[in-house]
């Protein structure tokens, strides 16, 4: 069956439908890492996207229930230039995910880093793109959506009993490998909803702020939550938990013309003068800063990379340490914290 992307700008690109049948709507965004594609469709950062690979071939492993980073996929279609299967193409259509193959995704990502990442629909069938189009253009954009409280868990639950320290993980959307990272660790582990409460959480010897989708700025009340927590435990946020760190120190946020969505991109860590290779998930960032506390730089665009307030003991970082998938420079930022966690 056929099918094409349609994005807001009126550009179409046409290829083979290859996975659920039906009409999905998002924003284009695009990812380069060249393995990772079940965590990447499961990861809830990518709520409301449409994730198009720029791996010349998706699928060519297959699938195993231990990759997915939550318990479904959060992408909302995939685009591809050549998609292997049948196991892949199969998980797709049982997800329900719209899926095509044989796009240029060349020309395609081309086309969001000179346009910037926008709105879209996959569709497969015969449809009017006249008429496509108007339902696309009608979607309400990225900037300004509160996303969080479709992603995080509605009660909270023990992940992990036994630990050297207890940890309040605060799941904006967060990775199953986060989880993971800080059980190996050595931390026992509750998760909480997104809106709880910082007397909860200030019982614990430490807080995560996880990784989410959609803007950090309408999220004010999370913000207001944080902002009470300052300084009453030690906190570690990652991605938009980075986010949500720096609006609540007084820092401000902003859109990024296509965001950062891969495996491959270096960062400085500036106490140390290293590049950590990182992983990466987000369209949003942290406006630079004037002040000390930034302690990672992008070395693809500058943005802010990580922050660190010793006086009120938290830190965070944009990128994902617990590299799901993704590359293994960021690993001990989660195990180095809990031993601080242990030994304080």
């Amino acid at each position: 069956m056929s099918g094409a992307l349609v994005l807001e700008d009126g550009t179409v690109f046409h290829g083979e439908s290859v996975g659920a049948e039906g009409f999905a709507l998002g924003e284009a965004v695009f990812a380069t890492a060249m393995t990772g594609y079940q965590e990447v469709v499961t990861d809830p950062s990518y709520e409301e996207q449409i994730i198009c690979f720029t791996a010349p071939m998706v699928g060519n492993y297959g699938v195993d229930p231990s990759r997915s980073e939550s318990s479904r996929p959060h992408a909302k279609a995939v685009v591809m230039r050549e998609a292997r299967g049948p196991a892949w193409t199969d998980w797709l259509a049982t997800h329900g995910l719209p899926a095509l193959s044989g796009i240029d995704t060349r020309s395609l990502v081309l086309h969001l880093r000179e346009q910037g990442a926008m709105r879209a629909a996959v569709i497969n069938g015969t449809h009017s793109v006249d008429e496509v189009l108007d339902v696309v253009r009608r979607q309400p954009e990225m900037a300004g959506r509160a996303l969080v409280a479709r992603v995080s868990s509605k009660e909270p639950y023990v992940y992990s009993e036994d630990g050297r320290v207890r940890i309040a993980v605060v799941d904006y959307g967060v990775k199953r490998s986060i989880l993971r990272r800080l059980t190996a660790a050595g931390a026992a582990v509750t998760v909480y909803p997104h809106d709880v409460d910082a007397d909860e959480l200030a019982r614990y010897d430490g807080v995560v702020l996880t990784n989410g989708p959609g803007d950090p700025e309408p999220l004010g009340e999370e913000v207001d939550n944080l902002r009470d927590l300052l300084g009453r435990t030690p906190i570690f946020g990652i991605c938009l938990g980075h986010q949500l760190l720096g609006l609540a120190t007084g820092l401000r946020t902003f859109k990024l013309p296509f965001g950062h969505r891969g495996a491959n991109h270096p960062v400085l860590h500036k106490p140390t003068g290293r590049v950590l290779v990182t992983s990466q998930n987000h369209g949003f960032a942290v406006e630079p800063s004037e002040g000390g506390e930034v302690t990672g730089v992008s070395l693809y665009d500058g943005t802010v990379e990580g922050l660190e307030y010793p006086e009120i003991r938290a830190r965070s970082v944009q990128f994902h340490p617990e590299a799901g998938p993704g590359p293994h420079d960021g690993w001990p930022m989660i195990s180095t914290w809990v031993e601080e966690l242990d030994a304080a």
